[in-house]
């Protein structure tokens, strides 16, 4: 991450003077403000940072950060991301998108950034719904949602956002809910200083079309008992008392009271394994049979594609010297057109 030796930097001085055109209460809010916090605490560089989004709620982002940035076409924003990082791999660039934007209209632009391995932070705000075409589902509503298309009940399968990720040989991927704020920030601090593709899933509330989606997640009496946050080589335990925990039996996964069980029995999460088998069974554990997991599945070191593309250049500049674009045109085989 490009950064500047000002510290005198707050959240404000990457606020615009843009109205901001949100719902009341929409979880949008918290997360623009979370990452102007993180932005501002890393000191970066607002002259070097830009943000792409799509179109969709979450994509007005743009227009709310004084850096530069791009309110582009559905689902095109990985596309056009990666044109701007590979032009000018100095920059800092980010993606906003919603669940319709990537993995809908976008699913083969997300996957094919995911898997080069480009130097984009893609957020991806979650609430399951089309909010701005006034509340289509989505391909993360779940099975079964009613919405004015489709009044029947939805029968498509949600797609688990995290595992299709890990999937495309993500190198970093986590999870954070809009209300938990500290949380929230310290995925998206981490996301920012990954090499390479990182990608973070907001659970994000909407208030007018899919209000309370989270609220088993969000609940301050009972959400401990339907999450559990992942930290690297700890043990997965959950509950209000901290007395559960997750455990292997044969393959599967299951649910343990540690008052029955040894310690040594726990799953520890690794984050940097290289095997990405376990990473994909947490993403798709899903509430209310699961606990859901928050926090940083995936965090792997690899080659990053803008540094590859530089370096092939730099080799070709070497070998031929610096090439010529009108003798590309005219050169090897060409035809004039009665």
């Amino acid at each position: 991450m490009s950064t500047t030796p000002d510290s005198t930097l707050t959240f404000k001085d990457f606020k615009t003077d843009q109205q901001v055109k949100w719902c009341a209460g929409c979880g949008d809010h918290s997360i623009l403000v979370q990452l102007q916090k993180v932005l501002a605490g890393q000191r970066t560089d607002r002259d070097h940072t830009v943000f792409v989004s799509g179109i969709g709620c979450s994509s007005r982002f743009p227009y709310y950060m004084d850096t530069y940035g791009f309110h582009s076409i559905h689902g095109r924003a990985p596309a056009i991301a990666s044109g701007v990082k590979c032009a000018n791999p100095g920059l800092d660039v980010w993606v906003v998108t919603g669940d319709g934007d990537a993995l809908s209209i976008g699913g083969n632009h997300f996957l094919h950034a995911v898997r080069r391995n480009i130097g984009l932070k893609i957020i991806m705000f979650n609430n399951r719904i089309y909010g701005l075409t006034k509340g289509q589902y989505s391909p993360t509503s779940d099975f079964g949602t009613r919405t004015k298309s489709s009044p029947a009940g939805s029968i498509d399968h949600p797609i688990h956002p995290i595992s299709v990720a890990i999937g495309a040989e993500i190198t970093f991927a986590a999870r954070a809910v809009d209300t938990d704020l500290e949380h929230l920030q310290y995925v998206l601090a981490r996301a920012a200083a990954h090499q390479g593709t990182a990608f973070v899933e907001v659970y994000q509330n909407c208030t007018v079309y899919n209000n309370d989606c989270y609220s088993w997640a969000t609940d301050r009496q009972t959400k401990h008992e339907h999450i559990v946050y992942l930290e690297h080589g700890k043990p997965l335990i959950f509950g209000n008392n901290r007395d559960k925990g997750l455990r292997f039996n044969g393959d599967e996964p299951e649910i343990v009271e540690l008052a029955k069980v040894s310690p040594d029995d726990l799953i520890i999460h690794d984050e940097r394994t290289h095997d990405p088998s376990t990473a994909f069974m947490l993403a798709r554990l899903t509430h209310p049979e699961f606990p859901e997991p928050l926090g940083v599945f995936r965090a792997m070191e690899k080659p990053v594609y803008e540094d590859l593309l530089m370096g092939q250049l730099a080799a070709a500049r070497d070998q031929q010297g610096t090439g010529n674009l009108q003798a590309l045109f005219r050169a090897g085989e060409t035809w004039d057109v009665a």
